[in-house]
């Protein structure tokens, strides 16, 4: 047997297996005509499979038969499971069967998918957890969210999703009539989500428009990530993806995907580009019905597709799309040509290089710009301007003068384009002699120093900008670069006296409104962020956003590094939602061409950050570990950059329970930051805290008390006595004394802890919380119960005003009052506040478990009280299944 007929027998069986045995003879025939060997070798395959002798295979069968059978809805026994209970069918595909049911204790709706026939296959049943590890870290509005995962009692796989009331995107622009402009517009929400994916390491590979939604308000729901595919996983080479299931809609497919090769962001985009042009023309670029596999592979690789403006000539459109897609001009066809053409180029190299690049391209149309993907000629740019400002050509009179209008405006702005590049090279030329003068020193015969010291070479820096009187731009711009290295060694005086001369220097110069404020406001702004005046830090960062936003094109790095630094202090505020959503837009701006990776690395490991303490580890692991991969290939091993991903990656580490792992990753960055900064810089110090965190968790007291001191006597050296990290190194300290029952240096530990916090967050900030309930920690160890419950209900209150709902720091806060509760005999208070606890962080991917067992403990310990004999004995079988632990004194 030769290896096409081979594979074409195995791509039969697994569409065969998809189907009841019912109905797949007659699936056969119609694919295989009158090969009746290749039926028989197929139905072959499929009854040796039918032997196999698992009991799972027979008993599972009949269950299932009862759930996914065509003519009924699952049984009564499995109609109900969870807090879920089935409610109609929605609809079926290849994987599984989807129901609509209802959430019986919240009354709200869900869609709920099966795996059906999971026990035929290891590999769907893989599939199928990874479609739920996929939609879990997915969290975008246009994108339908994952809701819960399980498995029935004989193993078969579900999961409950958001339930989208909605019509595909076709037929919903086809009923209304949507015009071009409406079309682009839905399609570029639809772009969004794709691009929030492709952000997330995450591919679609079967997009089309019976997957995108678009419900009564105009929204757009993305569904079924259930083939998505990881990035990381693509070195997989193209040859072993012949074996396996390729899931995919060949309408929509693209022909590296057909040819089952290497998939990737270009995949979707090709994808993308056949909804565009189903948008536009009202069909998909090849009919492929009633075609062979084989046939519509061939018309898919080798068949160029009619140009969209081609497509609608002649022909009539689908219902209800005529005034829509009859109401271009040949001009903008011409550009939509353009777009669906690269979008579905067949070499993927020819293709937009992303979906950003599409969306940038589709914006353009839209707002009468130039394409990215057209030929750049005078005549084309010439007449997108000339639509652009139609009113405005048509008022200087005849097409003559309209012609010498044009002439005039391209000779001008090529000689303002020259001058500015004249200056732009002084500046460049004034700049490389200020550097070369800084290394001389002061003695050109003595050469420089072996031993310069930073300092050193920043002192003879400042001297040096001040002769530039005469070059006040070149000054400004300096005094700058000068401030914010000051501020990256933590001299924080100098660097404000810099920075604030460099800002007026800009303003004398320049205007009070102008680009360059712009940037020494946002600089200034991310001082006051250091020095913990976040007022104030917001306050500059955000004007000099929206000055930039005034004066430069909304893709220029300028203002995607001030949506950083904006999205920076609202991290550094607590304000985590808002950090989000402004560091995703940063994110989107610089995943651009041209745009220095280092920048978008800055914004990703900032959006990490905001997942972190917004509780969503997960997502920022992983957004840590590209970051990481980013850092290394910008400036190596041994660099600042590389010790803060370590450092984050670590902190995940030890929120998981996972110290010794947080260890190593601690060391590492230390090791790195003593050897670029020294010992006794404010980094070294933060490292040395993180250190110590680990070492404390893992009990090693004495080794971590020594790094601690070291810490805080660093951090009081540079930022005062009142900062965050001057708090976070006490934390730690308190945390020492307390394990050592040394409560009372404890006490003025965490007591100092919460005034520091208090003083720069204005009393509103989950950190007061943390340690207001380790303070209430060491009131329970001296057995002071009434005094601990105020302490934890004060934190509580703290954390609903400050974080997400379903926080796990809040369900680790109503275990902590919980017991505190129980050991005032407040049984009925106690089981309402530990149960409640026990229930946040058993939603968690992975809950702490040293509070989830004190929470075991307690509940068994309160319904044994309240006389509840069954809850008390769950919860005690519960504890010890998985062992007695306790999490460390101090809490957080």
């Amino acid at each position: 047997m030769d290896s096409t007929r081979w594979n074409r027998i195995q791509e039969l069986f697994h569409k065969a297996a998809d189907h009841s045995p019912a109905d797949r003879l007659a699936l056969l025939k119609s694919e295989c005509g009158n090969d009746e060997g290749l039926i028989a070798d197929v139905m072959a395959l499929l009854a040796e499979e039918a032997r196999g002798t698992s009991l799972l295979d027979r008993d599972v069968a009949h269950v299932a038969h009862e759930i996914f059978a065509d003519e009924v809805l699952p049984s009564p026994s499995a109609s109900k499971f969870g807090p879920y209970r089935i409610r109609q069918k929605l609809g079926e595909g290849g994987m599984g069967v989807v129901y609509l049911a209802e959430r019986e204790d919240l009354g709200s709706l869900v869609a709920v998918k099966f795996l059906r026939d999971a026990w035929l296959s290891p590999a769907r049943r893989e599939r199928f957890s990874s479609e739920q590890r996929t939609l879990a870290q997915l969290n975008h509005p246009s994108i339908a969210r994952l809701y819960d995962a399980d498995a029935l009692a004989d193993g078969t796989p579900w999961f409950v999703m958001e339930y989208v009331e909605g019509v595909p995107l076709t037929d919903y622009c086809n009923k209304r009539g949507c015009r071009i402009e409406e079309r682009l517009r839905l399609f570029l929400s639809v772009c969004e989500a794709v691009q929030y994916a492709h952000r997330h390491a995450v591919i679609h590979r079967d997009l089309k428009p019976a997957n995108i939604l678009v419900k009564s308000d105009a929204t757009i729901r993305l569904l079924d990530f259930g083939i998505a595919k990881q990035l990381e996983s693509l070195d997989v080479p193209a040859t072993q993806t012949r074996t396996e299931l390729r899931l995919m809609t060949p309408a929509y497919a693209a022909p590296e995907q057909v040819r089952g090769g290497r998939v990737g962001m270009h995949t979707d985009v090709y994808s993308l580009g056949v909804i565009l042009y189903e948008l536009l023309v009202g069909h998909v670029p090849f009919d492929l019905s009633n075609r062979t596999p084989a046939e519509a592979e061939k018309i898919i690789v080798e068949q160029e597709p009619e140009k969209p403006s081609v497509a609608t000539l002649g022909r009539d459109p689908q219902p209800g799309a005529s005034v829509g897609l009859l109401s271009a001009s040949k001009s903008s066809w011409a550009d939509l040509d353009v777009l669906c053409q690269t979008a579905m180029h067949k070499d993927v190299n020819r293709r937009y290089r992303s979906v950003e690049a599409l969306m940038r391209d589709v914006e353009h149309y839209l707002n009468g710009q130039p394409l990215d993907a057209r030929p750049d000629t005078l005549g084309y740019h010439a007449g997108k301007f000339v639509r652009r400002n139609r009113r405005a050509v048509t008022i200087t009179g005849v097409v003559f003068s309209g012609v010498v209008a044009l002439v005039i405006f391209f000779t001008v702005r090529l000689a303002v384009a020259r001058n500015a590049a004249l200056a732009e090279a002084a500046r460049t030329q004034r700049i490389q002699r200020f550097m070369t003068n800084l290394f001389q020193g002061g003695d050109e015969a003595a050469g420089p120093s072996d031993d310069l010291r930073v300092i050193t070479l920043l002192d003879r820096g400042v001297q040096e900008a001040q002769s530039l009187e005469a070059e006040p731009a070149v000054q400004a711009e300096l005094y700058q670069t000068l401030g914010t290295i000051y501020q990256k060694l933590g001299k924080f005086d100098k660097a404000e006296s810099l920075l604030q001369f460099s800002l007026e220097k800009r303003k004398s110069v320049f205007g009070s409104d102008h680009p360059q404020v712009a940037e020494g406001l946002v600089a200034f702004g991310l001082l006051r962020s250091d020095q913990a005046q976040l007022e104030e830090a917001k306050k500059f960062v955000h004007e000099g956003l929206e000055m930039s936003k005034r004066h430069l094109p909304p893709n220029h790095p300028a203002v995607a590094r001030a949506t950083s630094a904006l999205g920076k202090v609202f991290e550094d505020r607590g304000e985590y939602p808002k950090a989000i959503q402004t560091l995703e837009e940063a994110v989107r701006l610089q995943t651009t061409p041209g745009v220095p990776s280092s920048d978008l690395s800055v914004s990703m490991s900032e959006l990490a950050n905001s997942h972190f303490y917004a509780g969503h580890y997960a997502e920022s692991d992983s957004l840590n570990r590209r970051v990481l991969e980013m850092d290394r290939e910008n400036y190596g091993p041994r660099h600042p950059h590389i010790a803060d991903d370590l450092i984050n990656l670590g902190a995940n580490q030890y929120e998981w329970g996972h110290y010794s792992e947080a260890e190593r990753f601690y060391r590492q960055a230390l090791e790195i930051i003593q050897a670029w900064y020294g010992e006794d810089h404010q980094e070294t110090a933060s490292a040395l805290t993180m250190l110590g965190r680990a070492l404390v968790s893992q009990k090693r007291f004495d080794e971590a008390a020594a790094m601690m001191n070291e810490a805080l006597r660093i951090q009081e050296s540079v930022y005062g006595k009142v900062h965050p990290r001057v708090a976070s190194a006490l934390n730690e300290l308190g945390k020492i004394a307390q394990q050592q029952q040394k409560l009372e240096e404890a006490e003025a530990d965490f007591s100092r802890m919460a005034a520091i916090y208090r003083e720069v967050y204005n009393g509103k900030h989950y950190y007061i919380g943390i340690a207001l309930a380790n303070l209430g920690g060491v009131y329970m160890e001296k057995k002071e119960f009434a005094r601990a419950t105020k302490l934890f209900r004060e934190a509580l209150q703290l954390y609903s005003e400050t974080l997400p709902a379903g926080h796990p720091t809040e369900g680790i806060g109503r275990i902590r009052l919980g017991r505190a509760l129980l050991r005032q005999g407040r049984y009925a208070e106690a089981e309402s506040e530990t149960l409640a606890g026990y229930k946040i962080l058993m939603k968690q991917a992975s809950p702490p478990i040293g509070y989830l067992q004190n929470a075991r403990k307690d509940l068994a310990e309160e319904y044994e009280a309240l006389k509840q004999p069954e809850n008390a004995t769950k919860f005690r079988a519960e504890y010890e299944k998985e062992g007695a632990g306790s999490p460390p004194a101090g809490g957080r």
